[in-house]
């Protein structure tokens, strides 16, 4: 069912300003793409052109010596609902884009039920921006060699809405190690800002009942709460 929680908006107002670039001591961006050590602070880029150029040199961990491109995003980089993946498959390392497989399609549909497109509404990106081996699970440390580039996208896009797809997703960004059939449609914190975890597409390739109770079934009712909480949003409730 829908979720009642409230949810308030994805506001940085609130937060610190964070230290430029350029000020900080002994900091030196041209080494991001070689060396894990070297932080990627807020800042760093102003657009997703300039962090593509360094994701698609990143040796930041084992990823990036098997990749074809780096997937670092697509949709409206100005969207009001932010959705994180896992990591690209074969089709995106092939393409650059993420989601764009049979389950990126599936996630298409999903959200054009609800009038919501990646022209308007949605930026959509992964929780590592290169493709593991055989599509494997991405690694605790790869994860975390990307997770800068992962928070530039947050406050570059600024979104109201964020959707975690999936387990991994939702440990990547939140930590929270809970099962996703627990946590999915429900409202959570991260870093004072509320993400709906849901069921990743993929998942719900693998499992086509449309029954009561069914993934597919309970991903409609997320969706249908994402939408109804995004008009809330856009007017002003």
């Amino acid at each position: 069912m829908a979720s009642d929680d409230q949810i308030s908006l994805f506001d940085l107002s609130g937060t610190a300003t964070p230290t430029p670039v350029a000020s900080t001591p002994n900091y030196n961006p041209d080494l991001i793409p070689t060396d894990a050590k070297v932080p990627i602070v807020p800042g760093t880029y102003n657009s997703m052109e300039e962090m593509s150029q360094h994701c698609n040199r990143c040796q930041r961990c084992k990823l990036g010596q098997s990749r074809t491109h780096a997937v670092i995003s697509r949709g409206n980089p100005q969207a009001p609902i932010m959705i994180v993946g896992e990591g690209p498959g074969q089709n995106e390392d092939e393409t650059g884009l993420p989601f764009v497989g049979k389950a990126g399609q599936l996630l298409d549909k999903i959200l054009e039920s609800v009038r919501l497109t990646t022209e308007r509404d949605v930026f959509i990106c992964n929780v590592v921006k290169c493709r593991p081996p055989g599509n494997r699970t991405p690694e605790a440390d790869e994860i975390a060699a990307c997770r800068g580039y992962l928070i530039e996208q947050v406050r570059l896009v600024d979104p109201q809405i964020i959707l975690l797809t999936g387990a991994t997703a939702v440990r990547g960004v939140t930590g929270d190690k809970q099962g996703i059939t627990k946590i999915r449609g429900q409202w959570t914190e991260w870093q004072g800002k509320l993400c709906m975890p849901i069921f990743h597409p993929a998942y719900l390739l693998r499992n086509p009942s449309k029954e009561k109770g069914s993934p597919k079934w309970l991903m409609w009712q997320d969706i249908q709460a994402v939408r109804a909480r995004l008009d809330e949003l856009l007017s002003g409730e």
